[in-house]
């Protein structure tokens, strides 16, 4: 199969475009899943505290026997609001995870959600920026955060997001977001990127498509990704499917294609709203 492509941050870190997510693998699953992953040929693979699988992802990480640089790892911060967000706050969790994955270092680091009723993502940019500097995080950025709130950073902070990692599919194309991320120099990544398998995999103008290039719409929908520039993480853990999945870089959807997948545009979301999600 071909190399992943890879996208260059805001700081100069090359990122693969094409990652495996972790979300809703038990930790117990987790280490037989990620080295199925890392077998295929991924490199990146994105994790979360709140996911509860770090240790079962640094296990497959570790016996893999691939170099470290070779790898770019991601996890994120789950900002509860079970928490005071001081700054010992947040290095404990993150030294948390990084012992959980039994690494010196992540790739990327994410503050996992905005929570603007909380208003303490400000604070937590700030130390996220001494994480950087230390060089324990190799690039730090944002998940689910909307324009409004990346314009507070922004305007606060001297460093800019290098991601931000959002609900982002066919049926959920959230273009408003990627152009701003895109003028502010920040990479957007797909969570949920094949659209929770809840009817989008069905669609007929994907299966056409799919059926035109010899793929199935699951591969259609990560091409997509690729070439309208998202980075995407989709996450099975069948591992013909994490074959699958990873099978997407041979062939190119034309702009009938395109024009197709652009117009499936619902705007309507599976995930929670970020201006008004909030956890405990």
């Amino acid at each position: 199969m071909s190399k992943v492509p890879t996208i260059t941050l805001n700081n100069g870190v090359e990122m693969p475009q094409l990652g495996y997510g972790v979300w809703q693998v038990p930790d117990d699953q987790a280490a037989e899943a990620v080295s199925s992953a890392l077998e295929v040929g991924y490199r990146s693979i994105d994790t979360a505290a709140i996911y509860e699988n770090e240790e079962g992802t640094g296990k497959a990480l570790t016996t893999s026997g691939i170099p470290r640089d070779e790898l770019f790892v991601t996890t994120k911060l789950w900002n509860s609001a079970s928490e005071t967000w001081t700054r010992d706050n947040v290095l404990r969790e993150f030294d948390a995870s990084l012992s959980k994955l039994g690494l010196d270092y992540v790739d990327l680091y994410l503050i996992h959600w905005p929570r603007a009723m909380r208003d303490d993502y400000l604070t937590i940019w700030r130390t996220f920026a001494e994480i950087a500097e230390s060089g324990r995080a190799r690039a730090v950025g944002v998940s689910n955060f909307q324009p409004a709130h990346l314009e507070r950073l922004l305007a606060e902070s001297p460093l800019v997001p290098a991601v931000n990692q959002i609900e982002l599919h066919p049926y959920f194309q959230q273009a408003g977001l990627r152009e701003f991320d895109a003028r502010h120099g920040i990479v957007t990544e797909a969570w949920s990127p094949l659209g929770q398998g809840r009817g989008l995999l069905e669609d007929p103008a994907l299966v056409r498509i799919g059926a035109k290039h010899g793929k199935s719409a699951a591969q259609v929908v990560l091409r997509w990704h690729l070439q309208v520039g998202n980075v995407a993480i989709p996450k099975s853990v069948t591992p013909s499917r994490i074959r699958e999945n990873f099978d997407v870089l041979g062939f190119e959807l034309d702009a009938d294609d395109l024009a197709a997948l652009a117009g499936l545009d619902k705007g309507t979301r599976l995930g929670p709203d970020p201006d008004e999600f909030d956890f405990s």
